[in-house]
């Protein structure tokens, strides 16, 4: 999948960058005064006034003095993602200063500091400094700066992260994240893809996103999407932001590769100035970054052989259930069976059971209605199907026993639910029987027997000298040969599963596309989106004979190439699975009109479809 998830992206630089940015306090220094005097300093940026300052308390030392707001000058910044404008702010910078006289000596404790400006408190967080008694030499800007660079980069020291420092790949970077190393055919796997970085973040571009082929996605929102924390990652901390996080279900066995994403990000660094007891870290964009992330990689174990009768690929833990409405059936009146599956695993992807309904029934292919939300590392819901029927003719009818079947990772074994059998009473309604049921109830095709004059005479013709008689026997024997070839090349066809899909691949994207339909005139543009992207991935892969499992652009347009389609078509087709993908995840940033891309798709369906596949010349 080309496009990755704008918003998580957006969203992810401006609250990275959020710390370097408006309204913000923050303690950028200090220093020793003589004896055991010291000062504290903070920073507030982002503001129109300076507001009432909270000076922290400092366990074992006592507060001496502490100046009013200084204005030092004024603060502007615009984050950029994929090349847009997301978020500019301005206002004023202020600094206050406390000074302390410490009473004892050893690791004092600084509590929170805090600002109220216009009713919101802006605070800074405690800290913990080493304090020793007695007199103190008075340390100069180059000793204090000297110290300042001697220290490793930290996420929460800002004077650690000073622009002559280079930012390494042990400092910022993009890791992915497997729940598991190993799983089953169409078992979940939680794939998250994390950044972690112990610098502010100003830009963030996504050049290559990690491509998840073999795999069916389901993106899930973890409760802390859009959320920086900070996290202590192998003894040491990071600011960690999740990119994207989605649940994984794998087509094919084997070992699959989610390979690795690229990324240009420009990192917040601090410009420090120093005084002669205290100095500042100012914060200033630093060069502009191209770091990768890692691969990472999940062992896929093939379904246990043989897979039972009635398996269709549902992989989880499931229960199920069965209603018929309404309570009294008639003739000629629609009702409705319906089947729902409970549980955890791959539900959106589940099969219609097959149900034995009488074929004194006219019947209709099931409707399916999904409802899923992602829980830990798997998605739970249901998938509720309603088969419509219209009873034919009067009496007692069965509807068949019938199973559901499935694979459950935990116990390792195929499970079967069943369904009972029904037995209905069909009662006499209104209307008449269908032309699948013209035999019914009532025979409509029998005329009454003609008397009266026959006008009957002898004939001494010798039948076999009549036209007749020769058309009699040679029409059914043509007939018959005709009937027969006919029949030879439908078997010959059905044997052919390429050719099969190949004839239905534009039924089943009319059917979808009458669906996104309804959706569009409903103004649901997330299921609109979704049905037509299903829709236009169905027909691709029936039309050129391409599992989904190993669809990708790239593969679409060489295949599209060798079967004759033209440039120009081939591009609309992509065209409308970038438009559709991107507004399904971001509809407020696509700007399509449901009608266009609606338009748009029937329109390349049925160029399409008028495309003959080349001949290929055996060389």
């Amino acid at each position: 999948m080309k496009l990755f998830k704008h918003i998580i992206y957006i969203a992810l630089a401006i609250l990275i960058s959020a710390p370097a940015l408006a309204q913000r306090l923050e303690y950028v220094g200090g220093g020793n005064m003589g004896g055991n005097k010291f000062q504290l300093v903070y920073q507030l940026s982002g503001v129109s006034s300076p507001g009432t300052f909270n000076a922290p308390s400092v366990e074992g030392a006592k507060k001496l003095y502490q100046s009013g707001a200084q204005a030092i000058g004024s603060s502007s910044s615009t984050t950029i993602v994929n090349g847009k404008v997301i978020e500019h702010s301005s206002g004023n910078v202020y600094r206050y200063t406390v000074t302390f006289k410490a009473e004892k000596e050893g690791r004092l404790t600084v509590s929170k500091a805090s600002v109220n400006v216009g009713g919101k408190h802006i605070t800074a967080k405690g800290f913990q400094m080493n304090v020793s008694k007695g007199e103190r030499q008075q340390q100069t800007p180059q000793s204090i700066m000297s110290q300042l660079r001697g220290r490793g980069v930290n996420a929460e020291d800002p004077f650690s992260q000073g622009e002559e420092k280079s930012v390494t790949a042990n400092d910022l970077f993009v890791k992915i994240e497997m729940s598991k190393s190993r799983v089953y055919e169409q078992q979940a796997v939680v794939c998250t893809v994390k950044l972690y970085t112990k610098f502010p973040i100003k830009e963030f571009m996504p050049l290559q996103q990690p491509e998840y082929t073999g795999f069916l996605i389901e993106d899930i929102t973890p409760k802390m999407a859009g959320t920086a924390r900070v996290e202590n990652y192998h003894g040491q901390n990071y600011y960690t932001a999740i990119l994207r996080k989605s649940i994984l279900y794998p087509q094919k066995s084997g070992t699959l590769t989610i390979n690795s994403g690229e990324f240009d990000v420009i990192p917040v660094q601090r410009r420090v100035y120093v005084g002669l007891n205290s100095a500042i870290a100012v914060p200033v964009d630093g060069d502009k970054l191209r770091i990768k992330s890692n691969s990472a990689s999940v062992h896929i174990t093939p379904l246990p052989s043989p897979r039972p009768a009635g398996f269709t690929g549902a992989v989880g833990e499931f229960s199920i259930k069965d209603a018929i409405t309404p309570a009294n059936l008639k003739t000629f009146a629609t009702a409705n069976y319906t089947v729902t599956v409970t549980g955890s695993g791959n539900i959106k992807y589940i099969k219609a059971p097959t149900i034995g309904f009488p074929k004194e029934f006219d019947t209709f292919d099931p409707q399916n209605d999904i409802k899923t939300a992602s829980e830990g590392d798997d998605v739970k819901g249901s998938i509720k199907f309603t088969y419509q029927f219209i009873p034919q003719q009067v009496g007692v009818f069965s509807i068949a026993e019938s199973e559901f079947v499935y694979f459950n990772p935990n116990t390792e074994k195929y499970e079967t639910l069943k369904l009972p059998a029904h037995k209905l009473t069909i009662a006499k309604g209104n209307g008449q029987p269908s032309n699948a049921n013209a035999d019914g109830e009532r025979m409509t095709d029998i005329h009454p027997v003609h008397s009266g004059d026959m006008n009957l005479s002898k004939s001494h013709t010798l039948l076999l000298d009549t036209f007749g008689y020769w058309l009699l026997i040679l029409v059914p024997l043509f007939a018959f040969v005709g009937i027969l070839i006919y029949y030879r090349k439908l078997v010959k066809g059905r044997t052919n599963v390429q050719l099969m899909r190949v004839k239905r691949a534009s039924k089943v994207a009319q059917r979808r596309l009458k669906q996104a339909k309804k959706h569009m005139l409903a103004n649901n543009s997330t299921a609109f989106y979704a049905e037509v992207l299903t829709a236009s991935w169905g027909y691709l892969s029936d039309k050129l004979g391409i599992p989904v499992s190993e669809l990708s652009k790239e593969n679409i347009d060489a295949e599209l190439e060798n079967y004759g389609v033209d440039a120009t078509l081939r591009a609309k087709m992509l065209s409308l699975l970038e438009k559709c993908e991107f507004a399904q995840y971001a509809p407020e940033l696509s700007g399509n009109d449901m009608h266009t891309v609606f338009d748009e798709a029937a329109s390349v369906m049925d160029q399409l479809e008028n495309v003959k596949r080349k001949k290929t010349v055996a060389k």
